[in-house]
């Protein structure tokens, strides 16, 4: 179909131009670039505004490695032009030889095509011949994981193919951040993350026996084998086929069941398959060879096996997703990031070597990692497609010197907002938001608390799937979730340990371990005191003070201590609990069975508590004042009160106000801070009263301290957000 600018009539007879469909051409040369092409290319058939084209070469078309152009045509996609470019040697002289057969026929395939976009992935040969032929051709490049390290001559061929290419996409912070310094224009470049994983996040991967058996035997277990893959390193050809040697010897030592696959076409492969051949591999009991899986079999496998053993990426990447062990032989992947499943056996020059790091890895248990990716990759790509403007000039421009390591932080058509999801937990109310790295709220859903744990969770887990839905077309990356939530939490663990009566029953409770699981993020959590002190360090009086004490004031009365720029959280988690700092030797029953505690005298709840017994006198309601004989008595009723001259109530607030100095007073005293913040709804009410009290009875050492009324809006959500924002933009992606 012609793409060019379309011309209808409308109703009235004017002509309406049509905008024209974006013509994408993805070229995929083996199994492996297929697995990460393949969800691209689906997509793109799709997509109503776009034209998939589809160029199939190298390895897919030969037969002794599986034929695999036959899982492009059962995904049920259209192969525009099939290219025989091998040149059979296995060797050096034959990948050269393969590069200039390709150059050769792809120029009269472009000419036919006229693609607006080429897209290539990776590191292989054949991709380098593809880029050079296109950028000669004056055809736009997107190049797929460029910016990575991985320790061979796939380095050199990979930052090529960058070179020549308009457009990228990468999957890591790390790749990101090499692009920029190779002098590559941030505009272009999109962080999307690893295709592959947006199939791996959502496999279904343990219901698995039957294909278990069928690759690997009848009478085979979850993680009762081992998937081994090794590739020729062309720039030490010799080492690697003794290294290839050494690894079966360690396999058959080992006496487990082993999958392994053939190697790739590279120069050395042809040696390979003989020594699997000569150690009698093809025909050995324990032993499954294979010329190609299907990657969603595939990644199955590497979910369930005890290890992963020999050079391949899908040992760094896939592996990581599940947390199966691997044991990276060599120096090819040494350069990639790795999750803690990854054990490198660099030189690999003995048996007993390899043989030592299976018996260290085989069936150990690791967490997952998703330093590769967090299952939204492909909405990106597409999006990040549709904005390449086709009718601008194609010349590639180079940013000189290299950016900054910090990415602009405003959002356009093609880069993301570093965000957090924010939760905030609290006795009436559980609010999930967007919030982006500048303090900006993008979103936010606001429900009534549920009144048991297993509801709390599941409309918890609810909101943050809605929210991190909505993240995509808002254009926010979302790097965690952070939580804030009253009672006492171990933050190293993500765990409420217990709450007040304010949340009855929040006690024991696990919230990292099944969020990070269902939304494949990071999840911090803290109590809303210290939650609303980071907030402040972050986004409010905070940003310039290394010691300073933030008191909120709300439904209870919580708090957090910066010190020297870090928040302080006590030997067992209880620094700064300053709602039950003692104000009183007696006084009201505080919720947390105690008496004469701030909270009892100071929180919302204690002045509601104070409002009812008023409202039960006679005493609350003034000239001025209505309230509806079903209305709830609350906090708000008291300071109406007193606002229309009712001294009662005003006598009331002032209690509360002096509670909260003599606390701030004592505060004072033993930690001398530079600044105390009043953040929450009581602040602006106890504000003056708190400052006139320090200044008459504080040591006059501690009475130039400031008291400020904290000017965030939402400190509990702001809070939880700074969880994530501190932590996650400086962590590996």
């Amino acid at each position: 179909m012609d793409t060019t600018n379309l011309s209808t009539l409308s109703a009235n007879g004017d002509a309406v131009i049509e905008k024209r469909k974006q013509k994408v051409c993805i070229a995929t040369c083996n199994r492996a670039d297929y697995s990460k092409l393949g969800p691209i290319m689906i997509a793109i058939e799709k997509d109503p505004d776009m034209i998939l084209q589809t160029i199939v070469l190298g390895c897919h078309l030969i037969d002794d490695y599986g034929s695999t152009y036959r899982l492009i045509e059962q995904d049920g996609l259209n192969i525009d032009s099939r290219l025989h470019t091998i040149v059979r040697g296995e060797d050096e002289a034959a990948m050269v030889e393969s590069i200039g057969l390709a150059m050769v026929k792809l120029p009269d395939v472009l000419l036919r095509l006229q693609p607006d976009i080429l897209v290539v992935h990776g590191d292989r040969f054949d991709a380098l011949s593809l880029a050079a032929t296109a950028a000669l051709m004056n055809i736009r490049i997107l190049h797929i994981e460029g910016g990575e390290v991985s320790g061979t001559i796939d380095d050199s061929i990979r930052h090529a193919i960058t070179k020549l290419s308009h457009y990228h996409i990468c999957c890591t912070e790390r790749a990101h951040s090499r692009l920029l310094a190779m002098c590559e224009d941030n505009e272009r470049i999109m962080l999307a993350g690893c295709t592959s994983y947006d199939m791996l996040l959502t496999a279904k991967v343990r219901d698995c026996d039957d294909l278990i058996h069928k690759w690997v035997g009848p009478e085979a277990e979850k993680q009762d084998y081992i998937i081994a893959l090794q590739h020729p390193v062309t720039t030490n050809i010799k080492h690697s086929i003794t290294m290839f040697g050494l690894m079966l010897d360690a396999l058959l030592t080992f006496d487990k069941k082993v999958v392994i696959l053939f190697p790739n076409i590279d120069a050395g492969s042809k040696e390979m398959t003989r020594i699997m051949r000569l150690k009698g591999i093809e025909h050995h009991p324990n032993f499954r060879p294979a010329k190609h899986i299907p990657f969603e079999e595939f990644i199955i496998l590497v979910a369930n096996a005890g290890c992963m053993i020999g050079n391949s990426s899908a040992g760094v990447r896939e592996a990581g997703a599940f947390g199966t062990p691997v044991v990276n032989l060599g120096s090819r992947q040494t350069g990639r990031e790795t999750g803690e499943n990854v054990l490198h056996c660099r030189e690999a020059d003995t048996t007993q070597k390899i043989l030592h790091s299976l018996e260290i890895q085989y069936q150990k248990q690791f967490p997952p990692s998703y330093i590769y990716g967090d299952g939204h990759a492909i909405p990106r790509i597409i999006k990040f497609l549709k904005n390449i403007d086709v009718d601008k000039e194609i010349q590639k421009g180079f940013v000189f010197p290299p950016m900054p390591e910090s990415i602009s932080k405003d959002i356009d058509h093609i880069l993301e907002t570093q965000s957090a999801l924010a939760v905030d937990m609290g006795g009436t109310q559980l609010r999930v938001a967007i919030v982006s790295n500048e303090g900006e709220i993008k979103h936010l859903e606001s429900r009534s608390t549920p009144d048991n744990n297993e509801s709390r969770l599941r409309t918890l887990m609810e909101m943050l799937v809605d929210a991190s839905q909505k993240a995509i077309g808002l254009s926010c990356r979302i790097l965690g979730v952070g939580i804030s939530t009253g009672g006492r939490v171990n933050p190293r663990e993500g765990i409420v340990m217990h709450a007040t009566k304010a949340i009855e029953g929040w006690n024991n409770i696990d919230l990292r371990t099944p969020i990070s699981s269902k939304l494949h993020l990071p999840v911090w959590v803290d109590n809303d005191g210290n939650c609303a002190a980071l907030g402040e360090k972050k986004f409010g009086f905070g940003k310039n003070s290394a010691n300073f004490i933030t008191i909120a004031t709300g439904t209870g009365i919580g708090g957090g201590y910066i010190q020297d720029g870090k928040l302080l959280h006590g030997t067992n988690f209880c620094a700064a609990e300053l709602g039950h700092t003692k104000v009183s030797m007696d006084g009201p029953e505080c919720l947390c069975g105690g008496r004469g505690c701030l909270e009892s005298y100071s929180s919302g709840g204690a002045l509601q508590r104070e409002a009812k017994a008023l409202m039960k006198e006679g005493g609350l309601v003034v000239n001025g004042m209505k309230i509806a004989a079903e209305e709830e008595i609350t906090a708000k009723h008291l300071i109406q009160s007193a606002k229309l001259g009712n001294t009662k109530a005003q006598a009331v607030l002032n209690i509360g106000a002096r509670a909260l100095a003599t606390a701030t007073i004592s505060l004072l005293h033993i930690l001398n801070p530079s600044m105390i913040v009043l953040s929450g709804h009581f602040a602006p009410i106890y504000h003056e009263e708190v400052s006139k009290t320090i200044n008459r009875e504080a040591l006059d050492s501690a009475k130039g301290v400031e008291i400020k009324v904290s000017e965030l809006k939402e400190p509990a959500l702001l809070g939880a957000a700074s969880l994530v924002l501190e932590y996650a933009t400086r962590r590996t992606y």
